[in-house]
């Protein structure tokens, strides 16, 4: 088992790179949001001149805000910095879209995006529309200066749906997706894998997947909700009362079971916002803080449904079952302070020991 974290992308804290590489992490990924946190192309090109070992890539970029030439352009140029020890995680972008009041791209244009962003890696020539007009492209300096397709860059398709994790088979190298409580079991997403590779003719053998996860480390005898569990993980448990704001109030859906207790008091907070800023409010503390309010809407039920949690046995038992059912890398997303001090204490507690 491989272990990553997924953090904000931030300029002044590149020394997390060379800490969490220090503590035995293989891999940091680091978010895409344009309107949110720093660029993350900038803040990988920096961390790939801290490290000497660990994987980097973005976790995950997004295709409606950088077209596939753009995309493929900045990751040989951190492959240059960095060879070898970079990959791609790319997606729809759901936060880094919904922050301009707008939607994710529709799994149609993803394809369409992955199969020109495939090629380019590849250093093929492909077909590809822009403006109306269809022409082939292809990377043309990446040999002997500027930028290296060589080694070859891992393509990470994020897919947390039957289509997606198909279009992962089809078009990329790797998997990112999310495992239960709110996910599915790594077999069930590799069988989704390998029916979308099977459609492209492709082989499934290589292939790798990675489970992004809110993962809680609790100390003897700590409660689940506790006031520095809440500190600590209560943005990324509201992350995902976020995701479901919207989907409820755009597909006129009910709620899922896990958030029902808690739904009409969010709500309530949401609609002290003007409608037409609505979506600054549900999406500006991304993983990183929560709103006046928040905190009092988490309790242990809710940071069940949306994490692993338990001491540092209890993890061990849960992270090795997951080995067993085929998943081959873990992150941890954070975006608080508090991040330097669970990574090393969950690196201690927890990867020392498996």
């Amino acid at each position: 088992m491989k272990f990553g974290a997924c953090v904000m992308a931030n300029i002044d804290e590149i020394g997390f790179f060379t800490h969490a590489e220090n503590l035995g992490y293989d891999s940091v990924w680091v978010t895409d949001s344009q309107m949110m946190f720093s660029d993350c192309y900038a803040v990988m090109a920096l961390a790939a001149q801290q490290t000497t070992t660990l994987r980097i890539g973005p976790g995950t970029a997004i295709c409606g805000t950088r077209i596939p030439p753009v995309q493929a352009a900045a990751m040989a140029t951190l492959n240059r910095l960095a060879p070898g020890r970079v990959m791609l995680g790319i997606a729809t972008g759901n936060t880094a879209m919904r922050t301009m009041g707008q939607k994710p791209m529709r799994i149609k244009d993803y394809e369409d995006y992955l199969k020109v962003l495939s090629a380019l890696l590849r250093g093929e020539a492909v077909d590809y529309t822009f403006n109306g007009v269809t022409k082939p492209i292809k990377m043309l300096m990446h040999e002997t200066k500027y930028m290296n397709l060589e080694p070859k860059i891992p393509l990470y398709v994020s897919g947390f749906g039957p289509r997606a994790m198909g279009l992962a088979g089809e078009y990329g190298d790797g998997l990112v997706f999310a495992i239960p409580p709110r996910g599915i079991a790594p077999a069930e997403a590799m069988a989704h894998v390998r029916q979308g590779a099977a459609r492209a003719g492709r082989s499934a053998d290589g292939f790798v997947n990675c489970a992004l996860s809110n993962i809680v480390l609790l100390q003897p005898g700590e409660a689940v909700d506790s006031e520095r569990i809440v500190k600590m993980i209560g943005p990324n448990v509201m992350a995902s009362v976020y995701y479901f704001y919207d989907e409820v109030h755009e597909k006129g859906i009910d709620p899922p079971d896990f958030l029902k207790p808690i739904w009409k008091d969010y709500c309530a907070l949401v609609e002290q916002t003007p409608p037409e800023h609505r979506h600054f409010r549900t999406h500006e503390f991304h993983y990183t803080a929560m709103h006046p309010g928040e905190a009092e809407l988490i309790n242990e039920e809710l940071i069940r449904a949306t994490c692993m949690v338990g001491t540092p046995a209890a993890l061990i038992e849960q992270i090795r079952a997951l080995e067993s059912a085929g998943l081959q890398e873990l992150m941890f997303a954070t975006g608080v302070d508090e991040k330097w001090a669970f990574a090393q204490e969950f690196s201690q507690k927890v990867m020392s020991r498996l």
